[in-house]
């Protein structure tokens, strides 16, 4: 199972820093990760393989809040022109509205929704 954690950050230097440390020394990899914010906050989301060990970690900081965590669906892809054209229309064909997109490590691209077992099917991933 692949998980999406949304965490509210603060938006100045070496929070990412700080944070990514923290996780990475909890032994966790990060297998994506990516940042929207122009404020004095940003919500930082990352693709991690279990919540509990990044719940802990940054429990530890007090520098960070978890706003959300879910279960997202984490489809390998060619490098093309196209591809996500291809998979989105998969996923509209299947009546799946999307809430989270972005790309990951190793050509992979992260997709969330409230229907994940209807989000895996379009999509051809177990």
């Amino acid at each position: 199972m692949s998980v999406d954690i949304v965490i509210e950050v603060d938006n100045k230097p070496g929070v990412l820093a700080s944070i990514a440390a923290a996780i990475s020394d909890a032994g966790v990899n990060l297998a994506a990760a990516t940042c929207i914010g122009r404020g004095e906050t940003a919500e930082l989301h990352i693709l991690v393989p279990h919540a509990e060990p990044v719940r802990h970690a940054l429990a530890l900081t007090h520098q960070a809040v978890i706003t959300r965590e879910h279960e997202v669906v984490v489809a390998e892809v060619h490098d093309r022109p196209g591809e996500l054209a291809d998979l989105a229309r998969r996923i509209a064909e299947a009546g799946i509205n999307v809430d989270t997109i972005y790309v990951a490590t190793g050509n992979r691209v992260v997709f969330g929704a409230d229907d994940i077992a209807g989000l895996r099917a379009a999509l051809g991933v177990n």
